[in-house]
């Protein structure tokens, strides 16, 4: 089996928790690579075929990924897929080769489905030494946070239903989707308390944010988190995600990914980011501030097996 570390969207845990909701998960394992292949059930026996942040394997070794992509291509087959979308979890600036050898393999570059954008906070040496790495605002706001009041709390199973109210607050107030209730009790349910972490942020026991925080090797990953709009002035999603590195690092975590920003490069973000307010521009003003690393994706690429189907797809998906 493969030595590289597979993605947190390639454990089996991951797979159970698709497999409750639509999914089909397949896991394909050789001697030097992973595969974990999610299938979406489709009318008439159809299905799409997506490997989310795989597959795990060194890229550079010639068979090891012609031999997984062979099975890989062989179980969408036997599941009859229109269509297999793979988004490697590969650096744009590291992966060169393996675009070259996806494109030269059939593959097309297509949209992606996890953030093309992250930011990855380094949790290596002390709390200091990351607190310094961030931005002076953003370490005001943790203060200001103690300061006023604001305690953060470890939560447990039935708090999810307080972390769910929280997000269908945001999901009003930021015009974005949310899971289902059960989607957020199952992700709970698979991987806490070791390998996630529920905190609230409240002020006089009211709850005024709220964060799912996933650890995985030695990363940690922020997908799910929301806030009221109450008492916003206390800066409580500040305080919060400075627990949840805490958190992060306890576990034994050396790198926080902030997971979702706008798909721009450094020089983009920077240049832009206090002109707009579409899309993850208000989410990385906010992120920034905490001091992490831009890195970018190769993205997404698709292999298409029945091509008038999957151009009907594409077009029942457009909004």
């Amino acid at each position: 089996m493969t030595q590289i570390q597979p993605h947190l969207l390639q454990s089996p845990a991951w797979g159970e928790l698709k497999s409750r909701f639509g999914w089909k998960a397949q896991r394909i394992e050789t001697d030097n690579a992973i595969a974990q292949i999610l299938f979406r059930r489709l009318p008439f026996g159809l299905t799409i075929a997506y490997i989310p942040k795989g597959p795990t394997l060194n890229w550079h070794d010639v068979a090891a990924r012609q031999t997984i992509f062979t099975l890989i291509h062989l179980e969408s087959k036997k599941q009859r897929a229109i269509f297999l979308k793979v988004e490697p979890n590969l650096e744009l600036e590291t992966g060169n080769d393996s675009s070259s050898f996806l494109t030269k393999s059939g593959f097309v570059s297509a949209k992606t489905i996890q953030p093309h954008t992250t930011a990855m906070v380094d949790l290596n040496g002390s709390e200091a030494n990351i607190l310094a790495a961030m931005k002076q605002k953003t370490r005001y706001n943790i203060r200001l946070a103690e300061k006023k009041g604001v305690i953060i709390r470890q939560g447990e199973a039935n708090d999810v239903t307080k972390f769910y109210a929280l997000a269908q607050t945001t999901a009003t107030r930021d015009a974005f989707g949310i899971h289902s209730l059960a989607y957020y009790q199952a992700a709970y349910q698979l991987f806490a308390p070791n390998r996630c972490a529920l905190l609230l942020a409240e002020f006089e026991h009211e709850p005024l944010a709220a964060l799912m925080v996933f650890g995985h090797g030695n990363v940690a990953y922020y997908f799910y988190g929301a806030s009221s709009n109450e008492k916003r002035n206390l800066m409580p999603t500040y305080l919060l995600q400075w627990e949840a590195m805490r958190w992060a690092k306890q576990q034994g975590c050396v790198a926080y990914d902030l997971w979702g920003l706008p798909d721009a490069d450094l020089a983009t973000l920077e240049a832009e980011f206090e002109k707009r307010d579409d899309g993850l521009w208000g989410v990385y003003r906010f992120k920034r501030g905490f001091g992490g690393q831009i890195q970018r994706s190769i993205g997404a690429f698709d292999y298409v097996y029945q091509p008038l189907l999957y151009r009907l797809y594409k077009l029942g998906m457009r909004d």
